[in-house]
Parts: C-alpha cells; sequence; structure tokens
C-alpha cells in the first residue's frame, strides 16, 4: 500500500460522491474483494484498503479533514493510526455476514439426518407387474436407550450455566457499522443446553447408533432400468428433534434371455419352417403372461411382425395400461437336406415356375 492513499480511487467513486454512492461502491468492492470469496493473492490487503476507505469517507468529519488535508492531514491528526482493519473487529466473516444480511448464527439446532442411497436388482418380470422387495438399511437411529438425550437413563444433567439451557451465546460487537448481535454455538455444552454428567453408554454420548433395518420397497409396474425411488424419512435419524434424511434406492432391472424393451413395448423373435411359412401353421411363444397360441398365416414372409395388443410393459402409474408385444417372424432356411427333402423341393421349385 502507498504512503499516499486515494480514498476515492479505491472504492471507485467521484470526489462529490453522495453517502448512498459510497455506501453502494463499497459494497461492490466489498463483495468482490472479501477473502471468503476471493482467494486470489492479495485480495485481503485489498478488503482491509477498502474498509479503510470507508471508514473514512463514511464519516463526515473524516471526509472534510481528508478532502483538506489528503491522507497525511488525517495521519498528523492521529486518525489514520486507528485503521485497524477487519481482524480487530471480530473477523472477516461476523462484519460481512452483519452488513450483507448473512446469517447471525439464529440457525435452527436441530439436525437433518443424512440422505442414503442402496441400489436392488429384480428381474425383468417384476419390472413389468411390479413387486414388494425386502431391503436392509445400514443405518444411524435414535438410541432406544437415552432416547436421544445422550445421557445414560436415572443420571442427572444440569443446564449450562454459560448459555442458560439455550445451547447458544449471544454477544454484541461494535463496529463502524454500528453495533451488532452475534450468536454462535456455546462452547460449554457444544450446544446441547445441558452437562451431561453421564454419557449413555448404549450410544457412547452420541444420541444415535447404528442399525441394520429391514423395509419393504414397493417397485412399481412399469419400472425402467436406472430408475431412482425416493423414500422419505428412511436415511439417517437426524440429532436434536431434526428430521430424518432420505433413503434412495437405484434399481437395476436385468436383461431377459429372449425379450427387449423398448418404451412399454416388448419385442422377441420366433423361427418358423418353410413350410409353416407357406402353409400357415399355429405355434405357442413365450409373452410376459405366460405361453399363447400364436396363428402363422400362410405365406408368412421372413421378417414380419406380428402384434400382441395390451402384452407389454406396465406403464408407470396406470398399471392397468400395457404396451405391446411386437414378434418378428424369422424363416428358417433348411441346410443339408436328405436325398427325399431335395426331391420335394425341387418338385416344388417346377411346380412354382
Amino acid at each position: 500500500m502507498t504512503q499516499q492513499k486515494e480514498y476515492y480511487d479505491i472504492l471507485g467513486v467521484p470526489r462529490d460522491a453522495s453517502e448512498e454512492d459510497i455506501k453502494k461502491a463499497f459494497r461492490q468492492q466489498a463483495l468482490k474483494y472479501h477473502p471468503d470469496r476471493n482467494k486470489e493473492a492479495g485480495s485481503a490487503e485489498k478488503f482491509k484498503e477498502i474498509n479503510e476507505a470507508y471508514q473514512v469517507l463514511s464519516d463526515p468529519e473524516k471526509r472534510k479533514m481528508y478532502d483538506q488535508f489528503g491522507y497525511e492531514g488525517l495521519k498528523n491528526s492521529g486518525v489514520a493510526s486507528g485503521f485497524s482493519g477487519f481482524e480487530d473487529m471480530g473477523g472477516f466473516g461476523s462484519i460481512f455476514d452483519a452488513f450483507f444480511g448473512g446469517s447471525s448464527g439464529n440457525e435452527s439446532s436441530s439436525i437433518r439426518g443424512n440422505d442414503l442411497e442402496l441400489a436392488i436388482n429384480i428381474s425383468f418380470e417384476k419390472a413389468a407387474f411390479g413387486t414388494e422387495h425386502e431391503i436392509t438399511v445400514d443405518r444411524y437411529e435414535i438410541c432406544d436407550i437415552c432416547n436421544g438425550t445422550k445421557s445414560e437413563p436415572g443420571s442427572k444433567s444440569i443446564t449450562c450455566d454459560s448459555c442458560r439451557g439455550s445451547g447458544k451465546v449471544t454477544r454484541l460487537q461494535k463496529t463502524f457499522f454500528g453495533q451488532f448481535q452475534q450468536v454462535s454455538t456455546c462452547s460449554s455444552c457444544k450446544g446441547e443446553g445441558v452437562i451431561i454428567s453421564q454419557k449413555c453408554s448404549s450410544c457412547n454420548g452420541n444420541g444415535r447408533k447404528r442399525n441394520n433395518r429391514k423395509l419393504s420397497v414397493t417397485i412399481p409396474a412399469g419400472i425402467e432400468d436406472g430408475s431412482k425411488i425416493r423414500i422419505r424419512g428412511q436415511g439417517d435419524s437426524g440429532l436434536k428433534k431434526g428430521e430424518s434424511g432420505d433413503l434412495y434406492v437405484h434399481v437395476n432391472v436385468s436383461t431377459h434371455e429372449k425379450f427387449e424393451r423398448n418404451g412399454s413395448d416388448i419385442y422377441s423373435v420366433e423361427q418358423i419352417n418353410v413350410s409353416q411359412a407357406v402353409l400357415g401353421d399355429k405355434i405357442h411363444v413365450d409373452t410376459l403372461d405366460g405361453k399363447i397360441e400364436l396363428k402363422i398365416p400362410s405365406g408368412m414372409q421372413s421378417g414380419k411382425k406380428l402384434r400382441l395388443s395390451g402384452k407389454g410393459m406396465s406403464t408407470i402409474g396406470r398399471s392397468n395400461k400395457r404396451g405391446d408385444h411386437i414378434i418378428t417372424v424369422s424363416v428358417l432356411i433348411p441346410t443339408n437336406l436328405s436325398k427325399e427333402q431335395e426331391e420335394l423341393f425341387e418338385k416344388l421349385k417346377n411346380s412354382l415356375d
């Protein structure tokens, strides 16, 4: 920092700037160079310089003296030697929060539990029609011995003298912006509000302990591979009466040896021989509902598709609505014919000429 300090240049305002203009410029510069936001080298020094300029220009008497005599006039009067930056006023964070509307420490003492995730595998058929799937969740639950109080049942806990049972302490802080109230967690009781004389032996004073909990998950009909189901309140239990987290179940649907899925429709391939393709036939095919009889019309061409309406996958949220099952018919051309078969095909070929 140079000895001759140009406060108007530091804030980027003209010499005739109004009080509101100076305050607005300070806000903008402080936001830009606050060390909690700006990690570049020199940001902390720049922030102190901005603070110093504002202290002078926001005070009518100091500003008048600066305008008349400059920085040297302030220095010789002893005013400039009183500038100490933000550290002496409670740290960058507290002043910044107070001036710019940040947290004052009055947030709720309750702590929400963590969200949990796990994956399950289900069959293609169960994805089609839905199912109930049992899972085991390893999670934190409120201790059933101390009921989350963290103290051994029967032991005595006394109200914390430091915070008088609130779990928080309040202190007044004077800054050049005025007087501000700062609330922080009580260090004596660590925010509990009470001093625990004997920790719960079951949870070791944590208020929670791990448990393997069996749950039943409803898998909706028509669920797709990679879908995620959210179960509210089935994650880790919260602390200090905080709500429990959620459980996210990732669903992996196994591939089927015969069926392929596209949306709510499924596809499969059925092979028939030449005679069946020419003359037509009735064959049994696999569907999600079991085997059914399928009529092959005469003159069936290889690659043609037959549609079974309503035999596909269920639609999510509408289990009574299903897609279709599309069957591609493949005509199998025989190889390694016997002599008798060759003669028959020869006769057939001649008859079609």
